[in-house]
């Protein structure tokens, strides 16, 4: 049967007597609530004491434990925008005791606050520049940190599922607050190839790194100078003869964190439910990590993001689905540019059942205004008739 999920920040819930009702009123299954997340400025639209909230660094939203993080380099800060240490767990317990079960929404690898602190764990790519945001895998002090951190999310939170973002490096995309590289007019092969990582661990991974410098480094800037694109097709005819073995490495540090986070869930909380933001594409980063090459373990859901619309997205759950047997969800948007149309919600999302999602995770039951979550709950209510028919194949 078709599943729903909204995503929520504790912030939405706690101090609003009114959230869980209307959350609830969606119609949907359940609810990711943020659990660790990075630094955002959110609007608040129905919350009785203000209008904004400005998460001004990534944090835990469950207590930091001295005990659980002592004698570990990297550790989550607590947000001093909340009262509560503890609003997670406050936002948690007011949904479940409406019947909602809660996933905890724990983003892992993105993190300014860590990647200002600690320069030489984030990703670094071939000119040498570091992105202070993504905090790279390859480095065995980020892997015990997401390690502590999912930990504590389990012992803490107690959650029904835990939603796992941000399971591989960040790259390129998805960084600046204030985003100025539009202008630069690099094209998406030229923003993959800036999303390679040449951090000390990284570069221990290659043959001749120095070498793959330089082809990366020409690559991008082949063109630039005269304002063309630089004609080349993909990120593998940019590398060469190099291409499979960075290839290799870069699906492989997604695999072995997956691998990593979600055994330790397996053993220490079996019947946990986990959802995998995840891409099929090989050189993909960001809140959406690689299993081209294989999941290789055993996650219930892969989520991958349909915020660009059905053109963009169709192909990519194809080969999601061709990637992976896995029960694929769409992240989808009802925030702008999306209109606050509920018809073409349901519309948009009906193409993607077609194409074989099974689970809807919307974004943002905080977020929306009460337009659009008259628009959500159309849509959820059409596409929940649609799919839970007896004849329907996705049921």
């Amino acid at each position: 049967m078709v599943t729903t999920v909204a995503h929520l920040y504790p912030w939405d819930v706690v101090g609003d007597p009114s959230a869980v009702d209307r959350v609830a009123s969606l119609g949907v299954d359940a609810v990711a609530l943020a659990a660790s997340y990075h630094t955002v400025r959110a609007a608040t639209p129905f919350h009785p004491e203000r209008r904004m909230v400005d998460a001004r660094h990534a944090a835990f939203y469950l207590p930091v434990r001295e005990e659980a993080w002592r004698g570990k380099r990297l550790a989550p800060a607590q947000p001093s925008w909340m009262d509560s240490e503890d609003s997670y767990g406050e936002a948690s317990d007011a949904l479940r005791a409406a019947g909602l079960p809660v996933y905890a929404w724990t983003v892992l690898t993105h993190s300014s606050r860590l990647g200002d602190a600690n320069p030489d764990v984030v990703v670094r790519n071939a000119f040498g520049d570091r992105y202070p945001y993504a905090l790279c895998p390859s480095n065995d002090d980020v892997v015990e940190y997401t390690r502590t951190l999912v930990s504590e999310v389990l012992e803490l939170g107690r959650p029904d599922g835990i939603v796992l973002e941000a399971c591989g490096p960040l790259g390129f995309f998805h960084g600046g607050h204030h985003e100025k590289t539009d202008g630069a007019d690099w094209s998406a092969v030229q923003q993959k190839l800036l999303s390679l990582c040449f951090c000390a661990a990284c570069a221990d991974r290659y043959t001749d790194p120095d070498g793959l410098r330089a082809v990366v480094r020409a690559a991008i800037d082949n063109g630039v100078d005269s304002g063309v694109d630089n004609g080349v097709g993909s990120v593998e005819e940019a590398l060469g003869d190099r291409a499979d073995e960075v290839r290799e490495v870069r699906t492989g540090i997604s695999r072995a964190l997956r691998r990593e986070l979600v055994g330790l869930i397996r053993a220490k909380s079996p019947s946990t439910r986990i959802a995998a933001h995840a891409t099929a594409d090989p050189w993909g980063t960001g809140p959406f990590a690689t299993v081209a090459g294989g999941v290789d373990t055993d996650v219930d859901v892969l989520t991958l993001t349909c915020w660009p619309g059905a053109d963009a997205s169709l192909p990519a759950i194809r080969a999601l689905r061709a990637e992976a047997d896995v029960r694929t969800a769409a992240y989808v948007l009802a925030l702008p540019p999306k209109p606050a149309d509920g018809d073409e919600l349901l519309k948009e999302w009906l193409a993607y059942a077609e194409a074989g999602v099974q689970e809807f995770h919307l974004y943002h039951a905080g977020l929306a205004s009460a337009r659009r979550m008259d628009a959500l709950r159309h849509a959820v209510t059409g596409i929940k008739a649609a799919l839970n028919r007896s004849d329907h194949p996705n049921r």
